[in-house]
């Protein structure tokens, strides 16, 4: 599972219900401890997910500031260069390249890599 979750507030353009429902989800795993729940918890999972969503996007729509909004390719460069920092230059690596773009996605079992 994510360790974290993207902040989601205070950006030009606003957040997407995309990004706040995979921040949703995120959310949900942690707390409840499963990637995919069984079928026996399916239905709640799925409820949680979309009350923790509409409850972020109360959130997000009555939150005020001040601040300029932050810019999303801005910040994008800065998580690059601090992974990059952290981690050395990726490996064609589908996975970690949709971390590195904040992107929604599964950690489910991963195909094993071409041999040579």
């Amino acid at each position: 599972m994510c360790r974290n979750i993207k902040v989601l507030y205070n950006f030009d353009p606003p957040a997407t219900d995309h990004e706040i429902r995979g921040a949703a989800l995120q959310f949900v795993r942690k707390v409840s401890g499963f990637t995919k729940p069984s079928k026996a918890n399916e239905e709640v999972f799925n409820r949680a997910v979309e009350e923790v969503a509409a409850a972020a996007r109360a959130l997000l729509g009555s939150l005020v500031t001040t601040a300029e909004p932050r810019d999303r390719e801005v910040e994008a460069q800065r998580a690059r260069a601090r992974a990059l920092q952290r981690f050395g230059p990726p490996e064609h690596d589908a996975h970690a390249e949709a971390h590195l773009r904040g992107e929604a996605h599964s950690h489910g079992p991963h195909p094993e890599p071409a041999p040579g």
